[in-house]
């Protein structure tokens, strides 16, 4: 059976205040509000990650993430953070290959790879993104993008290692624009990807991996998108940072 996982990915954005504020309010309305099954991830920046995990310690349905790690165990690179590291503070999922690690940090799909393993070699989850331009998706080369960053990136892992990767589809031009791929592109992508899954491997450990779509989900389309059969969450930006829009998000799961 799929893990349903609603993910909110804070970026670049809340200060240790705020963010146990944000925290709060969301855990206080999971317990009051919401009775379903999905699993609700905070993935803040570096420096929250502790306080979050010890203030969602007694929610069941939450985890903590990170939005990236190392592709170092350890060693001297100055500025960099390792997955033992992150596990430590209590993370149990990690983004790897986010459009904009990729956009403005150059990481491309053999490094990705290189992070997936120090992901998974120690112990978590990553949420490997995938996702095509505006202009690779005008001239339909999306499902070549997408084989490409797919094959490229996580491919290289045995069948008992990929069933603990998650995988987010965020068409690039749909984060933080305000467009959203309609739940027909939507559905037609994920398809997709779980058909490469099959190719590669089996047809049930594609129907076990978690997708989720990300691409300025809201409240108001969240439960559209979740009405597709191969949706099985989101990976959600600018909503994530408002409690009430957020917790709206997960209940649309439900």
């Amino acid at each position: 059976m799929r893990k349903k996982i609603i993910a909110g990915n804070w970026k670049m954005n809340k200060s240790l205040e705020e963010g146990m504020g944000l925290v709060s309010e969301v855990s206080n309305m999971l317990k009051d509000e919401y009775k379903g099954s999905a699993k609700v991830v905070i993935i803040p920046p570096f420096i929250h990650i502790n306080s979050v995990s010890k203030l969602i310690a007694e929610n069941p349905v939450m985890a903590v993430g990170a939005q990236n790690c190392s592709n170092h165990k350890s060693g001297a690179y100055t500025g960099e953070i390792s997955a033992d590291m992150l596990k430590s503070c209590g993370t149990k999922y990690i983004i790897i290959g986010h459009s904009e690690r990729r956009q403005y940090f150059g990481e491309h799909n053999a490094w990705l790879a290189q992070k997936t393993d120090a992901v998974l070699n120690a112990g978590l989850n990553p949420i490997y993104c995938c996702g095509e331009t505006l202009e690779e998706r005008e001239s339909n080369a999306h499902f070549t993008v997408l084989e490409k960053q797919i094959s490229e990136g996580l491919f290289h892992l045995n069948a008992t290692q990929f069933s603990e990767v998650v995988i987010a589809y965020e068409p690039v031009w749909a984060i933080g624009t305000g467009k959203t791929a309609s739940t027909a592109q939507a559905q037609e992508i994920h398809a997709f990807i779980r058909g490469l899954i099959t190719k590669k491997y089996d047809a049930a450990l594609a129907d076990n991996i978690t997708i989720q779509y990300g691409g300025s989900v809201k409240a108001e389309n969240a439960a559209e998108l979740f009405s597709a059969p191969d949706i099985d969450g989101a990976l959600v930006g600018g909503a994530a940072l408002e409690s009430r829009s957020f917790v709206a998000i997960v209940k649309a799961m439900a």
